[in-house]
């Protein structure tokens, strides 16, 4: 995940403005932070140069961290660049928009009866969207460009499945533990995820939440309606401890880093995975031959709400207001996401493409994961977040159970305590 950097409104409203405004030209710069894409997009900009006489000049600043810390240092000395991504909480994104930093493209994107905001995935462009009722003090609007999507969902070798003589995906968990134990009698482990990163530990469990109690409830849980030692609360613990029971886990999973976890599928150490889209390329450059298929994690049985997995925008530009060639670096933009560019992007990068009609020639696997986009949510969407401290201690509870530690009932007991602390604190939403 993303390091959070916290950024205060206040000093970037105060700074705002501090320098001499540029002139207009026709030249514009985009900072980015992918290593993987950075080829490609330098040379789209050359392609755009030719087409437009517009220069564009990409630079990259890696790793993640330290470009969100030049951002940041950029916003306050007002230098900040034509095209550039806000890698941070929808929270800053609010406070760098309300220091006047980014643009509302709204009336960009609703152009022509809406061409451009319609051949894009509503999902991804809910990530830089703000509706009327935020609650941040937004204009309403869109305020970024999403270049792809991503979502997380579970991954399955067909091979290593034949093998075990399972002919087709679980559908249902019940069928997903079935199909451990089948693995299991034939020496195959069934899973490995990066569960040593709380956040796709928390993804994991977060899409069964959705499934066994729905999202009000959740959200209400958040709010402190709901307590976390409510029964539905306890079946989702208690899926964990059936998944430790059935033998689904390989050994040390929840002390496991994602690339780690990359590397063991990948090198067919385990049947089944949990992660996102952007694995297919991973998974390219390990074994191109990976022969694997892509399902939803499989619901409850009898489960009276939908599962929905995490899905959003994976890399997202926004434009500087304060630039002068804000119309410029408009129309780039509106140029990159147009079919033919994000045909390129996919096939050169194995990224999911923010544009619709693109999804006609991915490849099997990623228009697989595009699936999943129907049935997508996204902490950034939601109308409120759990506490840091309270998701922490989920999740902690989570690998407890996993190595046997605790028992589902005294994980929920220990999340609820925690969470009446905050609250107790003040920190309510």
């Amino acid at each position: 995940m993303r390091k959070v950097i916290w950024l205060s409104s206040i000093i970037l409203i105060v700074l705002a403005g501090c320098t001499q405004p540029a002139k207009p030209s026709n030249k514009i710069v985009l900072w980015h932070w992918m290593t993987d894409r950075n080829d490609i997009l330098l040379k789209l900009a050359q392609e755009y140069q030719q087409q437009t006489g517009i220069e564009v000049t990409v630079q990259l600043f890696a790793p993640s961290d330290s470009y969100s810390q030049k951002v940041i240092a950029a916003a306050q000395a007002s230098i900040l660049p034509d095209i550039y991504g806000i890698l941070d909480k929808k929270a800053i994104v609010a406070d760098f928009i309300q220091a006047g930093f980014v643009s509302n493209l709204t009336s960009d994107m609703q152009a022509n009866e809406g061409n451009w905001e319609n051949s894009l995935f509503e999902k991804a462009l809910a990530d830089k969207r703000f509706g009327a009722d935020n609650t941040y003090g937004v204009k309403p609007g869109i305020y970024g460009v999403p270049i792809d999507v991503t979502n997380e969902q579970i991954l399955y070798n067909k091979k290593l499945l034949a093998k075990a003589g399972i002919s087709t995906p679980p559908k249902t968990f019940d069928e997903l533990m079935k199909d451990s134990q089948t693995l299991r009698r034939v020496g195959i482990t069934p899973f490995v995820s990066g569960f040593g990163e709380l956040w796709i530990l928390d993804c994991f469990a977060s899409n069964y939440a959705f499934n066994l109690m729905g999202e009000e409830k959740i959200f209400d849980t958040y709010r402190g309606k709901v307590k976390y030692t409510d029964p539905d609360w306890v079946k989702v613990f208690d899926l964990f401890a059936r998944m430790r029971d059935k033998g689904f886990f390989m050994d040390g999973i929840v002390t496991k880093g994602n690339k780690y976890a990359e590397q063991d599928f990948a090198l067919e150490r385990a049947a089944f995975t949990f992660n996102g889209s952007w694995c297919v390329n991973v998974y390219h450059d390990m074994n191109p031959g990976l022969d694997y298929g892509v399902i939803p994690p499989p619901p409850v049985t009898g489960a009276a709400y939908p599962l929905k997995i995490w899905g959003s925008a994976g890399s997202v530009f926004v434009v500087n207001a304060n630039s002068p060639n804000a119309d410029k670096a408009i129309a780039f933009l509106k140029w990159l996401t147009a079919k033919d560019q994000q045909v390129l992007l996919a096939e050169q990068t194995f990224n999911l493409p923010s544009n619709k009609e693109a999804l006609s020639v991915v490849s099997p696997v990623l228009a697989e994961f595009a699936k999943g986009m129907d049935q997508a949510t996204h902490p950034n969407v939601w109308p409120l977040n759990e506490k840091p401290t309270v998701v922490e201690a989920f999740d902690r509870g989570l690998q407890a159970i996993i190595i046997g530690e605790r028992t589902p009932q005294q994980a929920a007991e220990d999340v609820q305590a925690v969470k009446e602390k905050q609250m107790a604190d003040g920190d309510s939403q």
